[in-house]
């Protein structure tokens, strides 16, 4: 943004210093009517993404995720809700069984009720097996795009406002930056409108959840974040930085035991809300607890670019320990790798600090608990995403190698297309002329230097050219996922470590006033 004139004309200026007139027009209209407008955008992006082929598509027996969801759809309209978790006659389990907490239960039976008033052949018990028909999608489709326009774009909307309140003129623009690189998320939009699953609600309720304590609204925060939890159990990335950064507040407040006690209810009270159909028993408890751990899929899915993967090229985790072995270890380091972050926060609570931990928090558990596969990427991605304008290289950086570690899966479900388009669509809104974003956050850039950034994005785009164009040799036919894997996985340990450092010296506020300023 550069001012023109005199001190209340503000126009944005590209880089041949011509105005963008535009670009002044929308952010001058308000941050509502720039939303509206990115939102819009937005909206025309997922549906264009969500043409072309999802999860699974014409690969039967078991199809994708897209047949998981609408097989939960089809169990939870279909039968009684004590059963949704048992495995019976009605409901084979090991044919996609239900195995998120209970509020994806409730999702899956109001987009049923959906689907069944207007293609009930799409969700009829066992003759829908496999359905695929060209309306079936289309509901699908508009039942991910709905869930954002309820859930993720409300919470966006409600973290700007909080965010930046009655922004100058002169941050007008970062903010019609920062709304659109939240909306247009390239990792997102693949995962929910390509791929096929509903993390918008889950991450749309965690962004509620974090407003919420930027805000001051702690109450509000725990029970959007419980139903963040109960709708996605990978939603506990984030558990480690919410408890430390409420716990440091509560202890700095006057009566630390009531204001714990006062979240703890909330927190309880959202549970039980949930749970409540499956708390008559305990036997009812821990048939869905058994559910939400899948223990037997081993300690990594795929080729994910965390620890146990990247280093099993050397140590065959599965092959040296056992499973029970193996949760115990993933745990330990998993622990050990939040601690840092969780202490700085419960020593110095600070709204900036509490967004780096939820970076390092979430970081932590992808790169080092049991069970995780490639989409999880998408956790620690949200809280890169909204401290987009302090750490700009941080995130464009995180967001490239992000896609990367994703895109053999996305070659697998045939959406290279909207991949690169998304891609390219990132980088030009990222790029875009005129923004005052935060520089400080190029520490990394410096740390690598212009020659080595500019080695690794060169590497970064052959890998994108040899896994489409090339054949690996048939004695390692993994080696380009393997490949791509640890280059992924050296990049996110390098932006983890970057971060945790910077968490760490974050100026500390002696007074929780202070907290509301983004120090």
């Amino acid at each position: 943004m550069k001012g023109k004139g005199t001190s209340d004309t503000v126009s944005v200026v590209d880089g041949d210093g011509n105005q963008c007139c535009w670009w002044w027009w929308l952010v001058h209209k308000g941050t509502t009517t720039t939303f509206l407008i990115v939102g819009l955008f937005a909206l025309l992006v997922r549906a264009a993404v969500s043409l072309h082929p999802y999860s699974g598509f014409a690969n039967p027996p078991k199809f994708g995720d897209y047949e998981a969801q609408r097989h939960w759809m089809e169990i939870t309209i279909n039968l009684p809700i004590q059963e949704w978790y048992r495995n019976s006659t009605s409901n084979d389990l090991s044919y996609w069984g239900l195995d998120y907490p209970p509020l994806t239960a409730y999702q899956s039976f109001i987009h049923g009720l959906f689907l069944r008033f207007v293609h009930p052949e799409s969700v009829s018990l066992f003759t829908s097996r496999g359905h695929e028909s060209y309306l079936g999608k289309l509901l699908m489709r508009w039942t991910v795009l709905s869930s954002d326009l309820l859930i993720l774009f409300p919470a966006v909307l409600y973290f700007v406002i909080v965010r930046y309140g009655q922004p100058s003129r002169s941050r007008k623009s970062d903010i019609g930056w920062h709304i659109a690189m939240l909306l247009l998320n390239p990792c997102l939009i693949l995962i929910d409108h390509g791929h096929f699953q509903y993390n918008c609600i889950s991450l749309g309720f965690t962004i509620g959840a974090v407003a919420g304590v930027l805000s001051g609204k702690d109450l509000v925060a725990c029970v959007l974040y419980c139903l963040a939890l109960n709708h996605k159990q990978m939603s506990a990335y984030f558990a480690p930085a919410f408890f430390s950064h409420l716990l440091g507040k509560c202890l700095r407040r006057k009566h630390p035991l009531l204001e714990v006690s006062k979240l703890g209810f909330y927190v309880l009270g959202t549970f039980a809300a949930v749970w409540w159909p499956y708390l008559y028993s305990k036997d009812s408890i821990l048939e869905v607890l058994s559910r939400l751990a899948p223990f037997e899929r081993g300690i990594f899915e795929d080729y994910v670019a965390n620890f146990w993967c990247a280093s099993s090229i050397i140590f065959k985790w599965k092959r040296l320990f056992r499973s029970e072995s193996l949760r115990i270890l993933s745990l330990t380091a998993t622990v050990i790798t939040c601690l840092p972050s969780m202490i700085q926060q419960i020593k110095s609570p600070s709204n900036r600090g509490f967004l780096y931990g939820l970076l390092n928090c979430s970081f932590a558990f992808y790169l080092f608990s049991f069970q995780v596969h490639e989409k999880s990427i998408l956790l620690p991605l949200l809280p890169a995403s909204l401290l987009a304008m302090e750490e700009p290289f941080i995130f464009k950086w995180f967001m490239q190698f992000a896609m990367l570690s994703m895109f053999p899966l996305i070659c697998r479900d045939g959406l290279v297309v909207p991949y690169f388009a998304l891609l390219a669509l990132f980088i030009l809104i990222f790029d875009a002329p005129g923004q005052q974003r935060v520089k400080e956050g190029n520490y990394l850039y410096n740390y690598l230097g212009a020659t080595t950034v500019r080695l690794v994005l060169f590497c970064y785009f052959i890998l994108h050219i040899v896994y489409l164009t090339m054949n690996p040799p048939e004695k390692y036919p993994f080696l380009f996922e393997a490949i791509i894997m640890n280059v992924c996985f050296s990049q996110f340990v390098l932006v983890t470590l970057g971060c945790n450092i910077k968490q760490w010296v974050l100026n500390k506020p002696t007074k929780l006033e202070v907290d509301k300023k983004f120090i």
